[in-house]
């Protein structure tokens, strides 16, 4: 199964940026750069849209502009229109459950409390590929978890999960061609001796 659209999952605007639930557009903002494209307002699909070519096939990349509890309508435009298979999409996001630096691909599975999985999955069914980028659960006993992925990182934390998203980038050309078990076997092995 290739890879034809890599949705990052995030919140628009300046004062989301910085926060943990904005893990997914900060995968796609380090793919963008490093294969020196640009990201276009296309209102029609509600998102910043862009493309590269990876391994010789065009990949879309999708940022939602439609907060995260919305995120299935833009990515229901872009695959309606781009006649994109649900499993062709890889979905980036915050995971709670993985700590800062741990990386997972999954196939399919539920939305396990993830507003923007969620809404996803109401437009789409849940076939579709997963990039859980590890956040960590909050420390302090009883806080809400939503301040917890609208809250910054520390700085250690956040180089770990840069240096996962750079590792994740490094798996694009197996997900392109559709080498899921090489990528997994990458990224899962991340900080295994």
């Amino acid at each position: 199964m290739e890879i034809s659209l890599i949705v990052g999952l995030g919140n628009p605007g300046p004062q989301y940026e910085p926060t943990r639930h904005n893990a997914g557009f900060w995968f796609l903002d380090y793919i963008v750069e490093r294969y020196a494209a640009k990201f276009s307002i296309e209102s029609k699909f509600h998102g910043h849209l862009s493309s590269i070519t990876v391994a010789g096939k065009k990949v879309w990349l999708l940022k939602p502009t439609t907060f995260m509890n919305r995120s299935g309508q833009a990515v229901a435009a872009v695959a309606s229109y781009y006649k994109i298979a649900v499993d062709n999409i890889l979905v980036a996001h915050d995971e709670l459950d993985l700590a800062p630096g741990q990386l997972k691909l999954k196939q399919g599975g539920g939305h396990a409390g993830h507003n923007g999985l969620r809404d996803i999955i109401s437009h789409l069914g849940s076939d579709f590929l997963r990039l859980r980028i590890g956040i960590d659960r909050p420390q302090i006993s009883g806080r809400p978890v939503v301040d917890y992925v609208l809250g910054n990182p520390s700085k250690a934390a956040r180089k770990e999960i840069d240096e996962a998203i750079d590792d994740a980038e490094r798996a694009l050309d197996m997900l392109a061609v559709g080498d899921l078990q090489k990528a997994m076997n990458r990224l899962h092995s991340r900080g295994k001796i």
